[in-house]
């Protein structure tokens, strides 16, 4: 049985500005957020850098840690990104290395 997987990432520019998004491909995602290929937030604020990321086979559980982390502080996001990702390298790169 093939179960899939979604994604929970939070992308950023560089500056102050987090994006939470919830994707079933993230390699994709990350790449169209690269290449503005999507209207909105992460356009509009030039969040390119992918700086945080989980997965889950569990679409419902997906959809709600993405909302839970999203109704967080910045504090608590940067928390989060800092304990997985210290020094907030772009891991887009490895990402859509494959």
């Amino acid at each position: 049985m093939y179960l899939k997987t979604y994604w929970v990432y939070i992308m950023t520019g560089g500056g102050r500005s987090l994006y939470v998004g919830m994707t079933n491909n993230l390699q994709r995602r990350v790449y169209e957020h690269r290449e503005k290929l999507l209207e909105g937030f992460t356009r509009r604020y030039n969040l390119t850098q992918l700086v945080y990321y989980e997965s889950t086979n569990d679409v419902t559980a997906a959809i709600e840690r993405e909302k839970r982390i999203k109704g967080w502080t910045r504090a608590k996001k940067w928390a989060l990104v800092s304990s997985f990702n210290p020094t907030w390298k772009d891991l887009g790169e490895e990402i859509l290395a494959g």
